[in-house]
Order: C-alpha cells, then sequence, then structure tokens
C-alpha cells in the first residue's frame, strides 16, 4: 500500500512539474531587433527620416524617427513573425526589406537607401 502512495504522489509531482518546465522555455523566447542607418543616394546618413516595421502576422505597424547620424533601432521582436522594413523622408522611399523569421540571428543590421519617389495615389475630382 505504502509503494502505490509513493508511487503516486511520486507521478502526481512529475506531471505537475512537467507544465511549469514548459512554460519557462516559453518565458525563454529570445526575442529579436533590428538596426542600421538610413542614407540618401550618395550614402550619406539622414536624419528625422520615418523608419516602418510592419509584422507580417497582425500588420501592426512601429515607426522609429532617426537622429542626426541617420541610425534607428528596433527591438523585441517575435522570431516566429516575419517583419517588413523600409525608410521614407519627404517624398522619397527605400526600397522594402524583410525580416524573415527563418533568419536565426538575434540582432540584425538592415541599411536603408531612400532613392526613389513615393508612388502617387490617384485622386479622381
Amino acid at each position: 500500500m505504502k509503494y502505490a502512495m509513493l508511487v503516486t504522489l511520486f507521478l502526481a509531482l512529475v506531471f505537475a512539474a512537467a507544465p511549469a518546465r514548459a512554460q519557462d522555455g516559453n518565458q525563454q523566447l529570445q526575442l529579436r531587433g533590428v538596426s542600421g542607418t538610413v542614407i540618401d543616394k550618395s550614402e550619406n546618413p539622414i536624419a528625422t527620416a520615418v523608419v516602418y516595421l510592419k509584422n507580417v502576422r497582425t500588420l501592426t505597424v512601429r515607426t522609429y524617427i532617426t537622429a542626426e547620424k541617420g541610425e534607428y533601432h528596433f527591438s523585441g521582436l517575435d522570431p516566429n513573425v516575419d517583419y517588413e522594413i523600409h525608410a521614407e523622408h519627404g517624398d522619397l522611399t527605400s526600397t522594402n526589406h524583410t525580416v524573415s523569421s527563418l533568419d536565426s540571428r538575434k540582432e540584425m543590421v538592415v541599411t536603408l537607401k531612400i532613392d526613389k519617389e513615393k508612388k502617387k495615389k490617384d485622386k479622381e475630382e
């Protein structure tokens, strides 16, 4: 009888600890970051450019306004999600770059070159 109680207690402890270990693994999820510089055609840094980071899954957009040296940084990115990033300044924009969930780097560096005109939306009047 004592043996059966000990086995039952042991199994109860094992099953109670399993979800706790799984939860600890989720809490240790390695978040990612992306940073870089926004530059013009001549490769000079652009201050006050707006960098757009779009979560492809939720379609939420985060923005960052570059400082004097054209630098930007986003942190806390989900490693299981793809992101699209581009920059704009005045009437110019950069090409879209993808921050892929398949790329295992924890910190990515993306230089955004603003070198083309934004597409103008046609308005019917």
